[in-house]
């Protein structure tokens, strides 16, 4: 798959502070990048040098093959964790204005608009003023603004902050949707659920460097360690685990059961299988519950920062 956007080797510096340190990203045609790191970590300054907002020390990036240049801007939407509406202009009017900014005649972007006003059932929010809005509706306004210049790249900056369940599922649906339709996209975020349902390729920043990047479903499994979660039904629970104990490396395991189980984390040798793991428990006891173990977004987040701090 080729590559939409590349930062090659991308270093910053704010006086003595690093804020990235050779950094290169490759972000795939029409994936969903998740940007991911503690606060601090480098995102939202790598963020601001592809939106040219500032510029590299050092290093360079591309966009679809050519050295980004500034007319890219047209090629790219961003919609920033700190929101930069203006609360005293009306909705349609800045909404218009912004689009203007973004190359598109104000025929167009009132055609844009009007296609998403009418899809996200907001038409009667036109002729008002951002501060009549609560966040959350000022929050889907802005990715409206955002995305209706159909750029080749959008970028995320905690796009559900202030949305409630309902708008956070619309929108999550739509980006899914703009995946499917072509664009690429960028997501930072500090909630590791969105990034298990969006994300299709992660790269992680820690201490102004990458430490981390690649598909999300290689990285499980280079994450995953062998070890499977287990419910058995026994008479004898202490017998049963002590003799488990000598022959796996054992933790106990919380998950929910409707059976009083003898609940337990079985790691295993390299060598070994699940297939003689289940079989020597069935030999044992009852198996009500036998599932391996795969890490998610957190868990990968978590363990790669503490290795890396």
């Amino acid at each position: 798959m080729k590559d939409l956007l590349v930062t090659k080797e991308v270093t910053k510096k704010f006086g003595e502070f690093t804020a990235l340190n050779k950094v290169s990203i490759n972000v795939p045609k029409h994936s969903i990048f998740g940007l991911l790191g503690p606060n601090g970590a480098g995102k939202t300054t790598l963020i601001r040098i592809i939106n040219q907002i500032t510029m590299p020390d050092r290093g360079e990036v591309y966009l679809d093959g050519n050295k980004l240049k500034p007319e890219d801007v047209h090629n790219i939407g961003y919609l920033p964790e700190e929101r930069g509406l203006y609360k005293n202009m009306k909705v349609g009017e800045q909404a218009i204005y912004l689009a203007m900014l973004k190359g598109m005649s104000k025929k167009d972007a009132k055609a844009n608009l009007k296609y998403w006003f009418e899809k996200f059932g907001i038409e009667s929010w036109w002729s008002k003023k951002i501060q009549e809005l609560s966040k959350g509706q000022a929050q889907k306004v802005q990715f409206i603004i955002t995305v209706m210049h159909k750029p080749k790249l959008l970028i995320f900056d905690e796009v559900f902050s202030g949305l409630d369940p309902i708008n956070a599922n619309l929108i999550r649906d739509e980006i899914l949707q703009l995946r499917e339709n072509g664009t690429t996209i960028i997501f930072s975020t500090h909630r590791m659920e969105s990034v298990e349902e969006l994300c299709d390729h992660i790269a992680l920043l820690n201490h102004s460097n990458k430490i981390l990047e690649g598909n999300l479903n290689e990285i499980k499994r280079e994450f995953k360690n062998n070890t499977f979660e287990v419910g058995l039904h026994v008479a004898n629970k202490v017998a049963l685990e002590n003799e488990i104990k000598e022959k796996f490396d054992v933790s106990v395991a919380s998950f929910r059961s409707l059976e009083d189980d003898l609940k337990l984390n079985i790691q295993l040798e390299k060598n070994d299988t699940s297939s003689e793991l289940i079989q020597y428990l069935s030999s044992k006891a009852q198996v009500n519950h036998f599932v391996e173990i795969i890490p998610n977004a957190s868990d990968i987040f978590i363990q790669a920062v503490k290795n890396n701090s």
